[in-house]
């Protein structure tokens, strides 16, 4: 049985563990940063979007005009009383300064403005309405801006965050420890978490550690869009842990940060806090199984917000199909249509029995169709000609789409008249507002089951709960274990009651920070001498 000793012990190598390895090395800590598979998490595969205002120099390049003001008069609204006021105005101040330290340490953003409401721009576009803020409902509380900093690279630009952040880590001579699973925390006689149990292949023969990261990458992309492939690619993967893992311990002198990611690959875990989220598309790793939570649980630690699943049902691109109305089976609106794509999927999932269809005429198809591929990014293009082939319904009336989509003609038809109306009823904004009276009409089926032409991706928000102002996880009597911190989503933080684009990764950075500087500052049980193994 092999032993390390480190001031601060990190669990996970996505945005929230590198930060607060940064954070801590800064801090004079020397940091090991254990991680299962090659580092990345669910940052790495998403879309790369930091939920930032205020002012940022991005902002004002795109001569938008933000203050730390009505980023919290949003984000109050948004996110309920998950965390306190002051932690809330506390995380909108240092927006600005978030930015600046992210690119500091490598990772890109710019200014360029996206001139159209979308879920998640072209690679013509990385500043952008990332959330509710120009909805109905929103826009007289908090002037609205726009917040989403989207990492300057192709595609989904999560890949370019994380290897910017890598690179950072790398650059501070940080040790990490890939292949290594965390297995189980250890403490002292007083409760103080001291190290933990790992299970690592670094003795393994290359030949297995090439195969072992070969299939845990490709069980993360692609197979994330086939859960199928990646169950198979994950039994393959742990296979190769049981032959050839061997024990590791690690002592931590200061203490240990779980970061660790969510627990939506835990179909067991779902089944318990969120039954109603199944069937969506797991958006992280097979390593999101919920590890860090266990852990920080059998540890004494208090969890919360363990039934917040978003669930993304995202309607744009194109921004055409704003101008729909979104009803379910008894043709009721569900929601104003400009709302985040997480508000949409909730409510459908909550209120509507996950049935929801998008009513179009011809004027919005033809628009979708001339526009849909410069708006989109190539997944979203496919969703799209997937949705305008296979998932539509087309008729001449209103009455008569309806019934050959399953829906109720007559409830269909008052819920187009209302919206015809002055004033529309669930109080979308008048620009998205479009008068639906040139068939053919379709009814496009957005119901939330599992699709592989047109998924909806989920993620969980609840975790640890901990200490705003230090990131210590508090045990069940509410009191901070002594050795213990967590960050990301494997801790209760900013986006666990709602969240929009950017919110989490965002939430990662702040609770990183937090984690891992006060872990590096927190008074030691070790001298640089000692082990407690």
């Amino acid at each position: 049985m092999d032993a390390l000793v480190a001031d601060v012990v990190i669990v996970g190598f996505g945005a929230a563990g590198a930060c607060a390895a940064l954070e801590a090395a800064d801090a004079g800590a020397d940091v090991v940063i254990v991680e299962r598979f090659a580092g990345g998490g669910a940052s790495a595969v998403s879309g790369g979007v930091v939920y930032a205002g205020g002012g940022t120099s991005q902002q004002l390049d795109a001569g938008v005009d933000d203050s730390v003001d009505a980023m919290y008069a949003y984000l109050r609204l948004e996110t309920g009383d998950v965390v306190s006021a002051r932690t809330l105005r506390r995380f909108c101040e240092g927006s600005r300064e978030m930015i600046t330290w992210l690119e500091g340490n490598g990772v890109p953003f710019e200014g360029s403005l996206c001139p159209y409401k979308t879920s998640y721009p072209s690679d013509r576009y990385y500043l952008y309405y990332s959330g509710s803020e120009a909805a109905g409902g929103f826009r007289d509380a908090a002037k609205p801006a726009p917040r989403g900093h989207r990492v300057k690279g192709p595609g989904t630009s999560g890949k370019m965050l994380m290897a910017r952040l890598k690179a950072a880590v790398r650059a501070r001579g940080i040790r990490v420890l890939t292949q290594t699973t965390a297995r189980s925390l250890i403490r002292d006689g007083a409760g103080r978490v001291t190290g933990l149990v790992a299970d690592t292949l670094s003795d393994a023969p290359a030949s297995v550690r090439a195969r072992h990261q070969r299939l845990a990458q490709y069980a993360a992309k692609p197979g994330i869009y086939v859960p199928s492939l990646r169950k198979s690619l994950h039994r393959r993967v742990e296979r190769f842990e049981r032959a050839h893992g061997r024990e590791l311990r690690i002592s931590a002198r200061r203490g240990i940060v779980l970061a660790a990611g969510g627990f939506i690959a835990d179909r067991e875990m779902v089944r318990e806090h969120a039954p109603a989220y199944r069937g969506g598309l797991a958006l992280g790793t097979s390593a999101d199984n919920g590890s860090g939570i266990r852990m920080g649980v059998e540890a004494g630690g208090a969890t919360g917000e363990l039934d917040r699943i978003s669930a993304w049902r995202f309607v744009t691109p194109p921004s055409a199909f704003l101008g729909g109305i979104i009803v379910d089976a008894a043709g009721r609106r569900v929601i104003d249509e400009s709302r985040y794509g997480a508000a949409v999927g909730e409510k459908l999932i909550e209120d509507h029995g996950s049935k929801g269809w998008l009513l179009v005429d011809a004027p919005i198809v033809a628009e979708a169709r001339r526009d849909g591929r410069r708006q989109s990014q190539w997944f979203q293009w496919l969703q799209l000609r997937y949705l305008l082939r296979r998932g539509r319904v087309v008729g001449q009336t209103v009455e008569e789409v309806a019934r050959k989509a399953g829906v109720d003609p007559q409830g269909l038809r008052a819920s187009v008249e209302a919206y015809h109306g002055d004033r529309d009823p669930v109080g979308k904004p008048t620009e998205f507002v479009r008068r639906l009276d040139n068939p053919p009409y379709s009814l496009i089926d957005i119901s939330v089951r599992p699709n592989l032409g047109y998924p909806t991706p989920m993620l969980t928000l609840g975790g640890l709960v901990v200490d705003e102002d230090t990131g210590a996880v508090r045990s069940t009597a509410g009191a901070p274990i002594p050795g213990l911190y967590a960050a990301g989503r494997t801790a209760v933080g900013i986006c666990s009651r709602s969240y929009v684009s950017g919110l989490s990764l965002a939430d990662c950075v702040f609770s990183g920070r937090r984690a891992g500087i006060n872990s590096a500052l927190a008074q030691g049980v070790l001298d640089k001498n000692e082990n407690v193994f």
